[in-house]
């Protein structure tokens, strides 16, 4: 589908992807990014654009001289991994629960951490960098370490998929865990002093922004480009832990050769080229789709998800959605929806089927193919996978 732009009276023009009309509460948001006199070009949504904080979820922002750090949000480097494996579905059979239990047990959810820091953990190269963060986060190392290789909570998963040759792959969500929390809560905080100090009237403060050359765009471009490396490095741990348990499964213990690796961010801010200028891009809910590049596009834990390869469509900004998007919020879904419709809604999936997982239900998300209809022109579908087994934080 090609992007509509919107009727809007704005400085900058918004451009959307989305087929729902947006709310009135999401078209304020779009007005006032839009608005802000350092916007390139144009503001992008993603067709499973919907609310958040300061910018909406699924919004691409292409910046000259500055940068929102709400904008990127708390999660910095949240995003997707995934692994194609040379198993095939009927391997699985009557090993569901044992693997789902096995990766409860060896990879922590939620709050909690590792008990014990492995090898590779401790040898990651950016700890010597740790020094050099904002000084409010220098007390946790040692949590940041203990929870590298941790999934977190809320919508962070561990899947076990089948794509349409019942060849299985293995797939996983989760960020930069409390170390990128608290690094962007430091940043924020200072953004928001900082438009105080100077006057600026911004319609959301949430909007508070650095500006590039100074030394608090310098700190937070730093903090930022390490938070991203922790959360791409801790879905690389949680993920070599995962493949030995399926290799234990499926392979006696054998290690095996992935047939295809992919790991991508969608809440992150990069340098790029485009239109010919050098801008810094923020993808808060949206993954990058230049040419070749490869993304995953999950749906809820009862629905399909999508392996893609990018168009390199210039008008996204060379983006695509990171999912399907919410249509009702935690709360709204725990009022909405009961057990019951939670156990129907993932029938024939080996997850945890409780009410602290009911906010997650499939129920609560877009449905996932309309919203890849909607982006025909920004990706194409390399596989299409549905899950077996689901792990939630």
């Amino acid at each position: 589908m090609p992007y509509e732009q919107l009727e809007i009276s704005t400085p900058s023009p918004v451009l959307s992807w989305a087929n729902h009309p947006l709310g009135s509460e999401e078209i304020k948001m779009a007005k006032n990014v839009a608005s802000l006199p350092f916007v390139f070009k144009h503001v992008a949504l993603m067709p499973d654009v919907h609310l958040g904080k300061g910018a909406l979820v699924g919004s691409v922002i292409a910046t000259k001289e500055a940068i929102i750090p709400a904008a990127v949000g708390v999660d910095i480097g949240c995003g997707m991994a995934a692994i194609k494996t040379p198993f095939k579905s009927e391997q699985l059979e009557s090993k569901l629960k044992k693997i789902r239990l096995d990766i409860e047990s060896a990879i922590p959810t939620g709050f909690n951490e590792n008990k014990e820091v492995e090898k590779s953990v401790t040898n990651w190269q950016r700890w010597r960098d740790f020094k050099d963060l904002h000084p409010g986060v220098q007390n946790l190392q040692e949590k940041a370490m203990r929870q590298m290789g941790s999934l977190g909570g809320g919508n962070h998963f561990i899947e076990v998929c089948l794509d349409t040759e019942n060849r299985v792959w293995l797939m996983l969500h989760s960020g930069s865990r409390n170390i990128g929390n608290m690094l962007a809560q430091c940043h924020i905080s200072t953004a928001k002093e900082l438009a105080k100090m100077a006057g600026h009237k911004l319609t959301d403060p949430d909007l508070a922004y650095f500006i590039a050359g100074t030394p608090e765009f310098q700190a937070y471009w730093h903090d930022l480009q390490w938070a991203q490396a922790y959360a791409r490095f801790n879905r690389d741990v949680m993920m070599a832990r995962f493949k030995q348990i399926i290799e234990k499964h499926l392979a006696g213990g054998k290690v095996t050769k992935p047939l295809l690796q992919v790991n991508c961010h969608h809440n992150y801010a990069e340098k790029e080229v485009h239109f010919g200028e050098e801008v810094y891009v923020t993808r808060k809910g949206a993954v990058r789709a230049q040419t070749e590049d490869y993304g995953i596009i999950p749906g809820s834990m009862g629905a399909k998800s999508f392996i893609v390869k990018g168009k390199g469509c210039a008008s996204s900004f060379c983006s695509c959605s990171h999912g399907a998007g919410r249509l009702l919020s935690r709360n709204k879904a725990k009022n909405v929806y009961t057990l019951d419709d939670l156990i129907e809604q993932t029938k024939g999936v080996e997850c945890r089927k409780d009410t602290g997982v009911l906010d997650e239900i499939p129920g609560a998300y877009k449905p996932i193919d309309q919203v890849m209809a909607n982006q025909s022109d920004l990706v194409e579908v390399v596989a299409t996978l549905k899950q077996v087994i689901c792990v939630k934080g």
